[in-house]
């Protein structure tokens, strides 16, 4: 796979469905100092172009990441592992299967 992969935005309707569960995953958050509100903010403004679609996944760490996995549809975790891989990353910090 190229690296120029992880820039390239999914469909449509896999970057909804992720910026969806992400979203959900900050509303569970304390937001005493608004914290989980900015993230949110943060991802309302995001636009399916470049390497948007795994930044919002990035925005999380790997205890949340795997929360996220469980709440992904296949194709959805698939593209992720897909644009995760094509940069290098090593496989036993990828949390789909």
């Amino acid at each position: 796979m190229e690296n120029r992969l992880y820039y390239t935005p999914p469909d449509q309707a896999l970057f909804d469905e992720l910026k969806e569960k992400c979203i959900e995953i900050w509303k569970t958050y304390d937001d005493t100092y608004n914290y989980a509100t900015n993230k949110i903010d943060q991802l309302k403004g995001l636009h399916n172009i470049s390497g948007n679609f795994v930044d919002m996944f990035a925005m999380f760490d790997i205890g949340n990441q795997e929360i996220l996995a469980e709440k992904l549809s296949e194709e959805c975790s698939t593209a992720i592992k897909d644009r995760l891989l094509s940069v290098g990353t090593d496989p036993k910090y990828i949390v789909f299967k």
